[in-house]
């Protein structure tokens, strides 16, 4: 491995503003952590328009930084007011918070910096050395490839998504059918648009990820933000006892492999990666009716899971240009705002921007260490702000924001609509995830599968005769056939006497 791009990625990442913005992402992710409701989805979406104006590499680094960073965030309120600020931190609630009411928030708090430390700095040190050769491999991809690689991320999304299988589906079938609007790229011909000029181009990316992430979120969170907030516990000690320290060591290293893998799935990430930390853990333990009452392996373990996670979903994205999860979708349409194009050329057309990323999480990971326990006393504070007052801000600057990526009041109409959208889409329990990814994949998945029945004249079976694009169908197919028989073996357990 020619390890000179990874030096001069590290020259990247220490150059002053590169070096600011990756502190002003972590900042703003753990802010955006400690809020409940707002994640990074919505934060990132809001944000796209001011990272217009800057490098390429310097507003991803500051994007990927609020990304892991409010991964941490979402701890701190889960442990101190049994709120989590994160879906990622919601299972370190159980054990966080019991042991904050035993005096011992410093120890979990302390724990949680350790363990996100761990699990992000072990999935950077694999990311570096993973993503290049899945680089390499994808260079083998054509059409086909990209057409059961496209079809099966939708598909994991739909089914790893939380919340209900159905409803995540039809979000997903939604997302597939708004990214046929606008003119076919093979005939010209325009579809769905109405005769609106504006819409001959295709709905862009920003107007939806803003308006079902960013105003659809606040108008939920407005509804949702009238029950009441349990008082603050205090925080001693911070720094967890070496007993702590050697019984959570095992949970830190199976959550950094755990998360390292779930990240990199489609419809993994943080969120699942906790869960499956969490669960698994309890599972292993001699004494799992330790869980829920402050057991130190319930924090470690999906603490360090959702920061690996967090990290490794970057491989899919960078490496094959497809975004993991809805964060990633939103990180990926910043790529495209800026001219870059994600998959396997780019490790080696933009090495600066691939290892400036890549490089600038060790520096983000060791600034949300030494930052993380100083400023809980200030991330306690925050919550105190009045909801009614921070959210006609956010929809303000969300509108401006929108308006100065095209100069286009019509970006303004589809934030409204698509806010109102995503607050029903919440209100009614559809994740509004699947949606943005399946219209990010929606056009890699219509070209590439029209390019392939152009190159296999018509004939569908020609998926299966290449290896790459036959196993992932197979792995489709089981994919979809695992809920339907699950539910018939349990059906037929039921029956059983």
């Amino acid at each position: 491995m020619d390890l000179s791009p990874v030096i001069d990625g590290f020259g990247v990442v220490l150059e002053p503003a590169n070096l600011l913005y990756c502190l002003i992402g972590v900042v703003i992710g753990m802010v955006i952590g400690v809020l409940p409701g707002l994640g990074p989805a919505a934060t990132i979406a809001i944000l796209l328009p001011v990272t217009i104006g800057l490098e390429p590499v310097t507003s991803i680094i500051m994007l990927a930084g609020i990304f892991y960073g409010a991964q941490y965030g979402g701890t701190i309120t889960s442990v101190l007011l049994r709120l989590p600020g994160e879906a990622s931190s919601v299972v370190t609630v159980f054990d966080g918070y019991a042991l904050a009411r035993q005096g011992k928030a410093g120890t979990a708090l302390g724990i949680a910096a350790i363990g996100s430390f761990f699990g992000g700095t072990v999935s950077i040190v694999a990311l570096s050395l993973l993503a290049p050769l899945v680089a390499g491999v994808a260079l083998d991809f054509g059409p086909p490839e990209y057409t059961a690689l496209a079809l099966l991320g939708i598909l994991l999304v739909s089914t790893v998504s939380s919340g209900h299988r159905l409803k995540a589906v039809i979000a997903a079938c939604l997302g597939l059918l708004l990214a046929t609007v606008g003119r076919d790229g093979f005939t010209g011909a325009e579809r769905f648009t109405f005769d609106n000029l504006s819409l001959a181009d295709g709905l862009d990316f920003v107007p939806i990820a803003m308006g079902l992430f960013g105003l659809g979120e606040i108008l939920h969170n407005l509804e949702e933000r009238h029950r009441a907030t349990p008082a603050p516990v205090a925080v001693a000690n911070v720094w967890p006892a070496k007993a702590d320290l050697k019984q959570s060591s095992g949970a830190i290293g199976r959550g950094s492999a755990l998360g390292f893998v779930l990240g990199i799935l489609p419809g993994g990430g943080a969120t699942l990666a906790s869960l499956a930390a969490y669960a698994l853990e309890k599972r292993r333990a001699k004494e799992p009716e330790r869980f829920g009452r402050g057991a130190v392996e319930g924090v470690a373990a999906p603490e360090t899971a959702n920061n690996a996670a967090a990290t490794s979903s970057f491989i899919p994205l960078l490496t094959l240009g497809i975004p993991a999860n809805a964060t990633m979708a939103v990180i990926f349409g910043a790529l495209l705002i800026h001219g870059v194009s994600p998959g396997p050329q780019l490790v080696t057309q933009e090495p600066e921007l691939f290892w400036g990323v890549v490089n600038s999480m060790y520096i983000g990971n060791i600034l949300l260490l030494i930052m993380s326990i100083p400023l809980v006393g200030l991330f306690v504070k925050i919550l105190r702000v009045r909801a009614t007052l921070l959210a006609p801000i956010t929809v303000l600057i969300t509108l401006i924001g929108v308006y100065t990526v095209n100069n286009d009041v019509f970006d303004i109409v589809l934030v409204i609509v698509f806010g109102a959208v995503g607050y029903l889409m919440k209100k009614f329990g559809f994740d509004p995830g699947p949606l943005v990814l399946a219209f990010v994949l929606g056009s890699l998945l219509e070209d590439s599968l029209r390019r392939s029945l152009l190159i296999f004249d018509g004939d569908p079976t020609g998926f299966l005769t290449r290896p790459i694009s036959g196993v992932l169908l197979a792995i489709f197919v089981l994919v979809a056939l695992l809920p339907p028989v699950r539910a018939a073996l349990s059906r037929r357990r039921a029956r059983q006497p």
